[in-house]
């Protein structure tokens, strides 16, 4: 299907043929192949008036939190009350065969079936932070396609994994009861950045969901007295982050949690922070992309190709710092790109 086929595919509206459209489309813009990519890039031009208008969830939390179960409960909530849910799932590729699973879908069997949501895993292929290259690009084909409330599940989080929320309007944090004293959440990167914190599994113990509810509140204003997390914590005009019990096996709490998400969003709306959050969202998108291209133009480059076996041996066996190694092949690079006619001597 051609650019404009695809495009006229994901407007006709909810529809088997849109989502055929729309999972054509996300295998398009995935693709490695230089005329793939050309058609791409015209296709994503072409959507973008038809896009911006869907909010975007972050969703992160360690392996075994219930990302998945509260998911679906989560989409058939928001189906009830009339929203269309698209879901980006992110697998984690294997650092051996490079081969991924993408099993989220089998996860969330009733809303994988319900024609008023959609479900694309997507394997994360080495891309650090949680989220697979091409997350940014499918948001835009989820939002062409008229879907109103966007979900992204990463992997499993560490403290760095934490790009999904550069490219959502809100990102969630969720966390098992007794998962570590008040140290603990200070520590890890995410709960810096993260705008509500959802305790999972509260049915099972009570208490320790409370517990834990308690000391992320406390780690949470503390972050926010610092001010380096942009929560400032004496800004009445600002979202203060919150910690929220649940249990998505039960569906308890789910009504809860799309309250302090409505809160938020009509917060960071009033006061321009949400326009603003995409906007910078974009050029970091665009800087992400440029930094890939010229690291694969850097490798691309003869000189370069020649050099790296040789260099990398040396520094693999201690011969070379791999820091000289690095300025060498930067000077390779260098010498490959040709002179201008203005910059050549006279």
């Amino acid at each position: 299907m051609t650019p404009d086929q695809l495009l006229q595919g994901l407007l006709e509206g909810p529809a088997p043929a849109q989502r055929r459209a729309m999972a054509k489309a996300i295998t398009l813009l995935e693709s490695t192949r230089p005329d793939h990519r050309a058609q791409a890039d015209e296709l994503l031009t072409a959507m973008l008036p038809h896009t911006g208008k869907s909010f975007r969830l972050g969703i992160s939390g360690v392996p075994g939190v219930g990302k998945s179960t509260f998911i679906e409960a989560l989409g058939l909530y928001l189906i009830g009350q009339g929203h269309r849910v698209a879901v980006l799932t992110i697998d984690p590729s294997s650092t051996v065969s490079g081969g991924s699973i993408l099993g989220d879908k089998t996860r969330m069997e009733l809303l994988s079936v319900h024609e008023r949501a959609y479900i694309r895993p997507s394997p994360s292929s080495g891309t650090l932070g949680g989220v697979a290259e091409k997350t940014r690009e499918s948001i835009l084909v989820c939002e062409a396609a008229g879907y109103d409330v966007v979900i992204v599940e990463t992997v499993g989080v560490g403290q760095s994994e934490t790009a999904v929320a550069n490219m959502t309007d809100m990102f969630v944090l969720m966390q098992l009861p007794n998962a570590g004293d008040d140290l603990q959440a200070i520590k890890k990167g995410v709960m810096e950045i993260a705008d509500l914190v959802v305790i999972n599994k509260a049915d099972i113990d009570a208490i320790a969901a409370t517990r834990a509810a308690l000391q992320i509140t406390s780690a949470l204003q503390l972050l926010g007295m610092h001010g380096g997390s942009g929560h400032a914590h004496a800004d009445a005009t600002q979202w203060h982050p919150k910690v929220v019990q649940l249990s998505a096996l039960l569906g308890q709490g789910v009504d809860t949690f799309w309250a302090a998400v409505s809160e938020f969003r009509t917060l960071q709306t009033a006061h321009g922070r949400l326009a603003d959050r995409r906007q910078h969202q974009a050029l970091s998108w665009m800087w992400e992309r440029i930094d890939a291209g010229l690291k694969h133009n850097f490798r691309a480059q003869p000189r370069v190709q020649t050099l790296l076996p040789q260099l990398s041996q040396k520094v693999a066996s201690g011969q070379l710092a791999a820091s000289t190694a690095a300025r060498q092949l930067l000077a390779a690079q260098a010498h490959s790109q040709p002179v201008r006619a203005d910059e050549r001597p006279t």
